[in-house]
């Protein structure tokens, strides 16, 4: 069999044995050879495109376990996204510029991705600055779990002033007269940030797709090629999915996509997945899209929100009723089902109606699992494993760690979460981010945290033994993550039949320094054998570039996760060239000089990539 496709002179990781080789061959979407140059050329055909790896290394796409891509394509359009911005004054900057050319009655949205300690200024922008930067547009800034600030512009959008009544779930902080400041703080929980986000206008559908499809192709720039979605609040089943229904229906999603149903109201829980059993079942789809089954929200009752600005919430009384229920109505239905827990005091509680429920029910290996844990114990670890559940970890930490060391200390930090202990104890792990409001959609960062154990601001959180090798931290991204969307042996490796998903890198993930980890991205991302996004000196293997829509949308200008070096100017820069760097700009966009690895501040120049 010829191959369609052949990938030789590279560094390709194959998560096997052996554990690199030289050349890959694709045909009919899947893996079909691997191994040395000169065996796997000679599958070539007279309609094999053969791509010169130039020495790079390639590894299978990466799998992202939890992720809220379908919520977060349809947003991705209208957010200012400061994920990857090293200096506050940057953020504000762009937040000015993004005010000015931001129409009535839209809003400036920065929601999630960054946290002050990744700044130079190692702190937060103020609602002074952020007033004086949008006098009159509104604007709405998501920090992490715990805050929101609007500016006054927002606050008479959404109608919140000094006679509006208190919250039932939030504080809107008030000065000494009354005076709504413009800060909102999640207390208990975060329904006062989501809730006043969701009063914000939305983009048209047309936007939508393209919105969505711009998302995944960014997506697809860090190598990126699965997903599980985890759902997520106000996206409901099915009607926020018409959307990405139609791109698959196209041929247009550039990622796969499983996908989670997230219960939406209190009370309602059980009725929503009774409902669900009977409208579509776990699998239905294909490999590109398709139902991953329950959770992360079972019940509210269960949920304990993960704020380490404030003191661990106490779960109600009902919790147990009615998460059982819940339970035993899905593993009737052989559903699998994921639960959102970051506390052992949660994942306690829990499990003793899991075991209630196996008595009666057995879960007969099904596929269920915790999310985050970053508290868990090894007593609860040790009950996972029994039942056969597995647990998906995001980098959370690596945003909030400054926070949980403030709070609980550096020795309890030190196993938040546990990983080499779930590892050697043979459970189930999948690796991922929890993004778009919260960590950043770059799994890089995430692997970085993985590997050196630090937050994106520089804080050691883990000793040598709870950290990975590169290795190890690739496997969990990989095939760790397509157990967790009961794919096992599908992906997460390049061997002979499985999906041909393959990232190339831009430098060597194995060698570079760890800090330059999270700097990495794909240069070529392919998906079931179709390159869905190319740059460098495989430019021209690229798909037609999309439009950007609405015109004021700030991805046009800033585009995404922001670019620390030069090598792909955005169209930050307005003009035609830059004297502080000797850039110029042409159809292509921005042509550089010979300047090797340097970011832009480090040259002085005015603009900023991104």
């Amino acid at each position: 069999m010829s191959a369609e496709t052949i990938i030789h002179n590279a560094k390709i990781a194959t998560n096997g044995v052996p554990p690199f080789v030289e050349a890959v061959a694709i045909g009919n979407g899947k893996i079909i050879g691997t191994g040395k140059n000169d065996e796997i050329l000679r599958q070539r055909g007279p309609e094999t495109k053969v791509i010169d790896g130039k020495g790079r290394t390639v590894i299978p796409g990466l799998n992202d376990s939890h992720m809220h891509p379908i919520r977060g394509g349809l947003n991705y359009n209208m957010e200012l996204r400061w994920d990857g911005v090293s200096s506050l004054a940057d953020a504000l900057r762009m937040l000015k510029e993004q005010a000015a050319r931001t129409p009535a009655p839209q809003w400036v949205r920065v929601i999630g991705g960054w946290t002050e300690f990744q700044f130079a200024e190692r702190r937060m922008p103020t609602l002074d600055e952020i007033n004086a930067a949008a006098p009159d547009t509104p604007v709405f800034v998501l920090h992490l779990y715990d805050r929101a600030l609007l500016n006054a512009a927002a606050l008479r959008a959404v109608g919140y002033g000094k006679d509006s009544p208190e919250f039932p779930a939030g504080e809107v902080q008030r000065d000494s007269r009354g005076n709504l400041t413009g800060l909102l703080i999640a207390k208990p929980n975060a329904n006062i940030l989501y809730s006043t986000l969701a009063r914000g206008p939305k983009l048209s559908r047309e936007d939508q797709l393209n919105s969505s499809r711009l998302f995944f192709r960014e997506l697809n720039r860090f190598g990126l090629t699965s997903v599980i979605d985890a759902g997520g609040g106000f996206q409901n089943y099915p009607d926020d999915y018409g959307v990405v229904n139609e791109l698959h229906r196209n041929g247009e999603l550039s990622i796969r996509l499983a996908y989670n149903l997230f219960t939406q109201k209190p009370k309602q829980e059980l009725s929503d997945f009774q409902n669900w059993t009977k409208l579509t079942k776990p699998g239905e789809g294909d490999e590109f899209y398709r139902v991953n089954g329950a959770g992360e929200m079972l019940v509210f009752s269960a949920a304990d929100f993960e704020d380490f600005l404030v003191a661990r919430p106490d779960m109600a009384p009902v919790m147990e009723s009615e998460l059982k229920a819940v339970i035993q109505h899905l593993v009737e239905n052989r559903w699998p089902f994921r639960m959102h827990a970051t506390y052992n005091e949660t994942i306690s509680r829990a499990l003793d109606v899991y075991e209630d429920v196996n008595r009666e029910i057995p879960f007969e290996g099904l596929h269920w699992f915790f999310d985050h844990c970053e508290t868990i114990t090894d007593r609860n670890l040790e009950r996972i494993k029994k039942l056969g559940g597995g647990i998906a970890v995001q980098n959370r930490m690596a945003f909030q760690g400054e926070y949980f060391v403030e709070r609980y200390g550096a020795q309890q930090a030190n196993r938040t979460p546990p990983v080499r202990r779930m590892l050697e104890m043979g459970i189930p792990v999948g690796a991922g981010t929890d993004a778009t409001r919260v960590s950043s959609y770059n799994p890089f960062v995430s692997l970085h945290w993985l590997i050196t154990g630090k937050t994106v601001g520089g804080l050691s959180l883990y000793a040598e033994e709870n950290r990975l090798d590169r290795s190890e931290a690739l496997k969990l991204y990989t095939a760790g993550s397509s157990w967790f969307s009961t794919e096992e042996g599908k992906k997460g490796a390049l061997a002979p039949g499985q999906l041909a998903d393959i990232a190339v890198l831009s430098a060597d993930y194995f060698s570079v320094p760890e800090e330059e980890i999270k700097h990495l991205e794909s240069v070529l991302t392919i998906v079931g054998g179709k390159i869905v996004y190319a740059t460098a000196e495989f430019s021209k293997l690229a798909p037609p570039a999309l439009p950007v829509s609405p015109d004021w949308s700030p991805v046009k200008e800033y585009g995404g996760y922001a670019k620390r070096s030069n090598q792909a100017l955005g169209a930050s820069h307005s003009a035609s060239s830059c004297q502080a760097t000797g850039h110029t700009r042409n159809e292509n966009g921005w042509q550089l000089p010979v300047l090797g690895e340097l970011g832009l501040w480090e040259l002085g120049c005015d603009c900023f990539a991104f």
